[in-house]
């Protein structure tokens, strides 16, 4: 009977993902260069909690998307400014 407990509980850590989830944070600890002087507190900052609006793999591939749009209209600031800069050099030599 304490051998099915077991099994049960064993299928509920791995669906709930605990069981990836505590191994991909251990993986990240074996790899590690340096390791740190307080592994408890390396698997807790690992694992923190979750970030808000979800998961953490979208977020980071929307800031890549912002980060390409922001360098986008960056040049775009600066070829209008240079097309600004030449219409007001422009007007100067008109007059």
């Amino acid at each position: 009977m304490a051998e099915s407990r077991k099994e049960e509980f064993q299928k509920y850590l791995e669906k709930s993902g605990v069981i990836d989830t505590l191994t991909k944070v251990l993986v990240n600890l074996y790899e590690c260069p340096e390791k740190p002087q307080n592994a408890i507190n390396f698997i807790k900052e690992s694992m923190g909690p979750p970030a808000p609006g979800g998961d953490v793999e979208k977020l980071q591939a929307q800031v890549k998307e912002q980060q390409i749009q922001l360098e986008a209209k960056d040049k775009e600031i600066k070829s209008l400014k240079k097309r600004l800069a030449e219409l007001a050099e422009e007007q100067k030599k008109a007059e």
